[in-house]
């Protein structure tokens, strides 16, 4: 084994210098507003399922799905679809070899990003 003096180098010197690209920050997020839906739909199908097993259950459930935390749980959610949906419009288009261009990537990032604010926001005004 060679002889390796790591105490006076740095170990990850590129840490010190690197900026996040909108184009991992897009990833990162369609990753994890797809495993936060499946949290939502299961807490969808809790309220289906406690309004079939009688009212007792569907009094707790609806009592928690209601709350200011249930609120902001479906609010989120609601985003998370509108982002998760127009991150699968970005790879429909990245699919036909477009859009690969750095500016074109980082443009389509935030069109991600804010399209999913806007929608958000108009999808609550109109329900």
């Amino acid at each position: 084994m060679a002889d390796v003096n790591t105490g006076e180098r740095p170990l990850s010197p590129h840490i010190s210098i690197y900026r996040p690209q909108m184009t991992s920050i897009s990833s990162i997020l369609t990753r994890i507003t797809g495993n936060a839906l499946i949290v939502a739909a299961l807490l969808i199908v809790w309220w289906l399922l406690a309004a079939a097993a009688g009212p007792a259950h569907f009094e707790t459930a609806n009592a928690f799905i209601t709350s200011w935390f249930g609120d902001l749980v479906l609010t989120l959610s609601l985003w998370a679809i509108w982002y998760h949906y127009l991150a699968g419009l970005r790879h429909l288009i990245w699919d036909t070899c477009r859009g690969f261009e750095i500016k074109t990537a980082e443009m389509l990032g935030w069109v991600c990003v804010i399209g999913s604010v806007v929608l958000t926001v108009l999808t609550l005004i109109i329900i």
